[in-house]
Parts: structure tokens; sequence; C-alpha cells
């Protein structure tokens, strides 16, 4: 856990301004991505007490009178991991309505308990959620410029050159972005981690939050949807390896889902075009644990193109959104493809009256024709449309005309 406050969290301001007005602030997101550190580093020094609940005690003590357990708790808290005592968030509401303070309790969960109606219910409006993600590639390398999204919707990258270090991004997309990952060397020992982190996942997590009759299935089906990250979701061709049901198989992805380990990317369309294909994409929610599950390293995916290119589609989506999360600002994401496969990555909108595209591209080039499913996003957004980039593994930012421009990966961490 150390290792860890080496890095600046830049959800920490979130977390911060939440406790000033709000009576319950939770912070969620997958298990060993900094939740409970930051968590303590925000509240300790303020006060706060801390209880997890993957201690046997505390989780006996709340799960059998939960009322009782939150009458006797502190006046300021810490209750960490507390998606595995769903039966408290009601006795939390209790204790909110008697007493809305702000800055109350600090949660911290390791599942999507707002996939789960009767829990996000319970602390509607009395509760602010941050989303924690593992680290940015700006977070990594302790630089709080991360101005790429703002440069994006103000159609301003200057043009430019940028070092390139020919296998540094390979390198990064198999690290992956977990605090306890990235102090192991690069290679075996850092996919062992994630195996093993997939493994613990299915063996206790999968557990609390649904009783399901094969849980052998479950890392296979983890690591098939790693092979398909950043492709259109194929239901039958996850299901085909299994004796069970689509039905049980979909059952079985929404619980990875609730867990952050995949994510299901949604079609973006408008009225102004009727021929858009409407499939969502697989997104896995970190590049490294994609990699590891797949069995590549560096070499492997400079090697193998294809592969190259499912997994820096994957990481630059997971790139995006960590840095949406902790800005103020609505960022809804979503991919562009029509039937003529003309096709973005990553659609964003900003609010309601701002839409901006990124296609992505494993090659140290960019031409006039990887442009051909931006310029169709923008004839379809219209007045809404922004900007377009293709992000490629090149040196030099440039403009393409009509608000669309090439630039280097790397300006999503170094700054545009």
């Amino acid at each position: 856990m150390q290792t860890e406050k080496l890095y600046p969290r830049c959800a920490e301001v979130l977390v911060t301004e939440s406790l000033a007005d709000s009576p319950v602030t939770l912070i969620h997101g997958p298990r060993q991505c900094g939740k409970t550190t930051l968590a303590r580093m925000v509240g300790e020094p303020r006060g706060y007490a801390y209880v997890s609940f993957d201690d046997d005690v505390a989780r006996g003590a709340a799960q059998s009178d939960p009322s009782g357990f939150v009458f006797e708790l502190p006046e300021r808290v810490i209750l960490d991991e507390v998606q595995r005592v769903p039966t408290l968030f009601n006795a939390l509401k209790i204790a909110v309505d008697r007493n809305r303070a702000p800055g109350r309790f600090i949660l911290t969960g390791s599942s999507n308990v707002l996939l789960v109606s009767r829990l996000a219910d319970s602390l509607a409006g009395r509760m602010q959620i941050v989303r924690l993600c593992p680290f940015s590639q700006g977070e990594i390398a302790k630089c709080q410029t991360n101005g790429f999204l703002e440069a994006l919707f103000a159609g301003q990258f200057q043009t430019r050159q940028s070092d390139r270090l020919p296998g540094d991004l390979a390198e990064r997309i198999a690290s992956g972005g977990f605090p306890a990952a990235l102090v192991r060397p690069l290679g075996r020992r850092r996919s062992a981690w994630y195996r093993d982190y997939a493994d613990l996942l299915v063996q206790r997590d999968v557990r609390d939050l649904a009783r399901i009759h094969s849980f052998e299935a479950l890392p296979r089906l983890l690591e098939l949807a790693a092979a398909q990250t950043a492709r259109l979701f194929n239901l039958s061709k996850l299901a085909a390896p299994f004796q069970l049901s689509r039905n049980t198989i979909r059952d079985y992805f929404t619980l990875l889902e609730r867990l952050f380990l995949v994510d299901k990317l949604a079609p973006w369309h408008s009225n102004r075009m009727s021929r858009l294909v409407k499939t969502p994409k697989i997104h896995m929610e970190d590049s490294g644990l994609a990699c590891a599950l797949v069995g590549v390293q560096p070499m492997g995916l400079m090697a193998n193109r294809p592969l190259l290119g499912q997994m820096l589609e994957s990481f630059v989506v997971q790139e995006i959104r960590r840095q949406a999360s902790w800005r103020g600002q609505p960022y809804s994401f979503f991919h562009f493809r029509d039937r003529d496969q003309a096709e973005v990555d990553l659609v964003i909108e900003r609010g309601a009256l701002e839409v901006a595209g990124i296609e992505v591209k494993a090659a140290a080039t960019a031409t006039q024709s990887d442009f051909r499913g931006l310029r169709k996003l923008k004839s379809a957004a219209g007045g809404k449309f922004a900007a377009g980039v293709v992000l490629y593994d090149g040196e030099t930012s440039a403009s393409f005309g009509d608000s669309m421009y090439a630039v280097p990966v790397r300006a999503l961490w170094e700054g545009a």
C-alpha cells in the first residue's frame, strides 16, 4: 500500500469536495485500484475511524445487526468494501436521515452497487459517488497536465513533434494501471499478479454478489472477453465454448461488469443516419489485465499487429475515461460504426451539445483515409461536432483540415 502514495490521485480533490457537502461519499472501482489508500489518505488526517468488511468479525457484526452496528459507529468513519454487507445500506440511510451533517461516511466498494437498484435507491440524494480507476498514464508519470480532453473539444492541437521510444507504447499497454502490479517487474511476475487477481475476484467477490453454479466458467469467460476486447459484443461467440445457456453467459458477463473487469461501450446514433450498427463493443477495463489473460508480453504485442490494435484501442478508451472521471463536466462515451464499415473507435459527448471523435491506429503514420469514419461522424453530428482525432504511434501532431487532427498517442499524458 505504501507504493501507492508515491503517485498523485487526481480524484482526491473530488473526495475532498464531497466531504464538504455530502453526508455519504462512495469511492467505487475495482479491487486493488487504490480506493482504501485514497480514503485513508483523505479521511484519517480529518479524524475518520476505519472499518474493513474484509474482516470477518466486522462483517459478521454488521450482518447480524445492521442498525445496531451503524448506531455504534464513530461520528466520522470509513467503511471499506461495503458491498460485502448490502443489508447495511438501509441502516446508513436511516442514520443519515437523522443527521444529515456532511462528511459522515466514506464508503468504498469493489462492485458497482449502482447496478443493484435497491442499494442505489436507499442512498439516493444522500451520497456523492467518486469513480476511482487504476492509475492513468498521467498519474504514473506524476504529471498533472492531462489536458487532452480540453484540447480535443477546443480543437487546439499545435503542430509539433515529440520523441518516440520504440516499444514504449507496448510496454505501457502490457503494464496496465494497478498499483500492486506496477511494483513488480514487467513480464512473467507482473502477468502472474494479474492472473492471480482475476482468480481471487472469482473466488471471493463473485460469491458475495450472486449464487452461481459454474464458478469454473467465469475465469474462462473473462479470458474470452480479453481476447475480444475492442470488438463488437457477440454473445453467441462468448457462449460457444460452454455447456451453458446464452442467458446464463449473459448473466455471468454482467457479473464481470459489476466487478469493473469488463465494460460495454454503447453505439452512438443519430436521427441523421439510419444505417448504423447498434451493437455495443467489449472493452476490458485494464489493458494490463487483458494482456495477462491472453498471455502476451510487449514483444509479442509488437509482433502481432491485429492484437496490438485491439489492446491499443482499449488502452486509449481506458485512459480517456480515467481522465474524464475526475473532471467536473459530464462526459458520455460511445463507438460509431455504419453498415459501410466506416467507424470511429471512441465518440465522446460533453453534455448535450458537443461531440468529438477519436480513431485509434497502431501505426507510425496517419493518412487522409484514416479520417473516413470521423468525417461521417461529423456529418451525422452536425453543429455539435467539435473535432476528430486520429491517435497513432508516431511523432507529429498536425492538422488535416476541417477540424481533423493526427496526434501521437503520447499526447494523452504528455499534453497536447
